[in-house]
């Protein structure tokens, strides 16, 4: 029985939930588990226990303000075994990733809810983890690695000197993309992964999809349009723009540099996209293969 399983079944045990036959949905930055009585178990990293404690905040005041998203099981959670927060949901029904219309429509509703100030959601934090995740990568080499902390270090700087003026602050997902929308079958659009929840500029998340567009063409012209519309702002063509889409790639980095740093198979990805962000592969836009 591996760690992860280990902790399962005494998170599982610590609530009286049966945790036989117990299905591997995922082993990424989270361990995923599905159990009988659709209910869907996450176990997350050492030290992510606030973290996980405000995930189950944020689904129960995103449900009583009307907004779709996984509903957290009613029992007294996270658990915490062995440093590492576990948490119990109710498993979604078949679903697929959002279109970029659908990811306007409803961070268009989250946006105009009321700033949530008596949550203790706490403040948008770009670059939480990044460095740890920088220094923690054995698969850099050590030149890309100090390049990388240099270029972090000047993101920072920047960010620090404050962002041009923009959108009034709001609740931000913090990590909104496709594939943290669930679709059901009856057309429900439902948020997932709340981690990243916090309070801050609204331009954040406008951000994952536009970058889809300008920097990896993941998406058409005509979708990213569509998406602009939607939602009403362009925010490509704010000023702040470039320093965001900067931040967010290089999250994107430093989370497959963790990921190959334990699974050897996504090295080679991991260096491709270190190559991008230090010009040796050209410009905008760059191929860069989906993490799991």
């Amino acid at each position: 029985m591996d760690t992860t399983a280990k902790i399962l079944k005494t998170a599982c045990g610590q609530l009286g939930i049966d945790s036989t036959d117990a299905e591997v949905i995922r082993q990424g930055e989270n361990a995923i588990y599905r159990l009988p009585g659709a209910i869907v178990v996450r176990i997350a990293r050492v030290g992510q226990h606030e973290v996980a404690a405000r995930e189950i905040r944020v689904a129960r005041w995103l449900a009583a303000n009307g907004i779709p998203a996984v509903k957290a099981l009613p029992v007294d959670q996270p658990v915490l075994v062995e440093s590492q927060p576990v948490t119990f949901w109710k498993e979604l029904p078949p679903h697929r990733p959002g279109t970029p219309v659908e990811t306007a429509t409803i961070l268009r509703q989250l946006h105009r809810l009321p700033v949530p100030d008596d949550q203790g959601f706490g403040r948008l934090a770009p670059f939480v983890r990044l460095r740890e995740r920088l220094n923690a990568a054995t698969v850099l080499r050590p030149d890309d690695r100090e390049w990388l902390l240099g270029h972090l270090a000047g993101l920072e700087n920047h960010w620090a000197h404050g962002l041009p003026e923009g959108l009034s602050e709001t609740a931000v997902h913090g990590d909104l993309w496709s594939g943290n929308l669930a679709v059901s079958d009856d057309g429900v659009v439902r948020l997932l992964d709340l981690e990243r929840f916090s309070v801050g500029r609204p331009e954040w998340d406008l951000v994952s999809t536009a970058i889809k567009y300008t920097s990896f063409k993941m998406i058409s012209q005509a979708d990213y349009r569509a998406f602009a519309k939607t939602y009403g702002v362009d925010v490509t063509e704010w000023p702040g723009y470039p320093l965001l889409r900067d931040i967010r790639e290089l999250r994107m980095m430093c989370y497959l540099a963790q990921l190959a740093t334990e699974q050897p198979q996504f090295t080679s990805e991991a260096q491709l996209r270190v190559d991008c962000l230090r010009g040796r592969s050209g410009p905008r836009p760059w191929t860069w293969t989906a993490s799991p």
